[in-house]
């Protein structure tokens, strides 16, 4: 199966420019690290940095709600930190799902555009 890859991408790149061929080398597979720095690139960098800043926001309420739960002595207070310490844990989480999205979306469309690359790549080799 490797091999099939490997075949089809060597083909793919005979048949591109040399300008298509860099733009087709940019759009590999990326590690984890370089998807995470893909979100702070583009129309919407402005959103992950806001959803990051309320991540924190929302980490360091959970912290302060830890060291308020562990203080407190009646059974209200504790319900009242716990609940609350709770709903920001899941905050916290929420937007890392939202961030985890993002990752994929981006991932999806690099695909998308490396599948439009490669049918028109074809197309132009079977034209000829």
């Amino acid at each position: 199966m490797r091999n099939n890859i490997e075949d089809i991408d060597k083909l793919i790149k005979e048949t591109l420019t040399q300008e298509e061929a860099k733009f087709y080398n940019k759009l590999d597979e990326q590690n984890l690290f370089q998807m995470f720095g893909g979100l702070y690139q583009g129309k919407l960098k402005w959103l992950m940095v806001m959803v990051n800043i309320v991540m924190v926001a929302w980490f360091a309420l959970f912290i302060y709600c830890a060291i308020q739960f562990f203080e407190v002595e009646t059974t209200k207070e504790l319900i009242k930190w716990a609940a609350i310490g709770f709903f920001s844990v899941m905050a916290v989480g929420l937007l890392k799902i939202f961030a985890w999205m993002q990752m994929d979306k981006n991932a999806i469309i690099r695909e998308i555009k490396r599948l439009e690359l490669q049918v028109s790549s074809l197309s132009g080799r079977i034209s000829n």
